[in-house]
């Protein structure tokens, strides 16, 4: 296993009597139902345990705010403990392939099988997918985050050791921001690449489109390679007012490699005369006129908290609901308002994360 993909991290600070902060918000839709999950106490750590040991399995890469910031947030949660963290990345964006995943899992369950961690903290579904599931009913304590799919699709609404943070993307949020820049902008195409989640995301997004009167979505693409997205972003100048960047991790080039995802917004925003809106803040930081954004570090510090009540009051995983965190944050990207030749009112410009340039600036 090479080093650059395990990071190892040892807390010393001493144990000290200090809540979390306070639970997040309530859940955006009614919380997964715990039917069947019979409450049983995880056994209270001895008094003078006083170091813990925590792998976080992390599905994408690192540096990225998304993956960063919830584990900064878990962190935070778990604050005066003794806790020693393992991270072991499974980099699912740049490498998207089942045979890389499958291998990947296959290394992170080892690093579980001998380090034998206090708990497993996993982020968003491809941890869940190749790593977690082959643990839920077990009795390693299992706190996830970020995760698109119900809980369901990886056997984790039976299984007492785990529970954690569903992510729901602020769709209507954000495209009620979108047309509040863009008024006239009343025919929209969304797009996803082929990741597995997206189907989760699309069906949750198309329930909702009654609650946006304004905006008619008339396309909802899936696309394989970067090629194909960049003569469909040419063909929507002819039939859309503007675009709904879903996923756009999964492009592929010509020899068969994902695309990064900011090479794909550079283009974007150096290619394309239509608005676009997104729910994640980097996004809006490479390009993205508009989101309302999921935050990851309210992801991580939710799922933290139930990870410290499990590791410090001894609380069982099956007593805490598997919802979602409701905080999101408006960003507004000035430069692409800008090159679009858009006026944005200072009301909303107050009221967001205003990024004046471009992330490759």
């Amino acid at each position: 296993m090479t080093i650059n993909r395990i990071i190892s991290i040892a807390g010393t600070m001493l144990l000290i009597c200090a809540l979390a902060l306070a639970g997040c918000a309530g859940a955006a839709e009614p919380p997964v139902p715990d039917a069947g999950r019979q409450v049983k106490p995880v056994p209270r750590p001895a008094e003078t345990q006083k170091k813990f040991k925590i792998i976080h399995i992390m599905s994408y890469h690192s540096p990225w705010e998304w993956t960063d910031t919830q584990l900064d947030g878990f962190k935070e949660a778990l604050n005066g403990l003794d806790v020693e963290y393992k991270v072991f990345i499974l980099d699912a964006k740049n490498n998207s392939s089942r045979e890389w995943l499958q291998q990947s899992g296959r290394q992170a369950r080892e690093l579980i099988d001998s380090w034998q961690p206090d708990l497993v903290y996993a982020s968003d579904d491809e941890a869940q997918e190749y790593v977690t599931r082959h643990y839920a009913g077990g009795s390693i304590p299992l706190v996830f985050s970020g995760v698109n799919l119900s809980p369901q699709e990886y056997g984790f609404t039976q299984s007492l050791n785990v529970t954690g943070v569903l992510e729901i993307e602020h769709f209507v949020e954000s495209a009620a921001l979108f047309h509040r820049i863009v008024p006239g902008a009343t025919k929209v195409a969304v797009v996803f690449d082929d990741a597995p989640i997206w189907e989760a995301v699309a069906k949750r997004m198309q329930a909702r489109t009654g609650e946006i009167p304004a905006i008619n979505f008339v396309a909802w693409d899936t696309i394989g390679t970067f090629a194909d997205y960049k003569d469909k972003i040419k063909e929507y100048e002819a039939t859309v007012d503007g675009i709904c960047l879903v996923g756009i991790f999964n492009f592929k080039d010509e020899s068969g490699n994902n695309v990064p995802y900011r090479e794909v917004q550079r283009w974007t925003a150096e290619n394309s005369r239509l608005p676009d809106f997104s729910f994640w803040i980097d996004r809006a930081s490479f390009g993205t006129l508009c989101v309302v954004s999921v935050s990851g570090y309210e992801q991580g510090l939710a799922a933290g908290r139930i990870a410290r009540e499990i590791l410090v009051d001894g609380k069982s995983p099956a007593s805490f609901p598997m919802q979602p965190t409701t905080r999101g944050q408006a960003a507004i990207s000035l430069a692409r308002a800008k090159a679009l030749g858009l006026r944005i009112d200072s009301k909303t410009l107050l009221s967001s994360k205003v990024f004046s340039t471009y992330g490759w600036q």
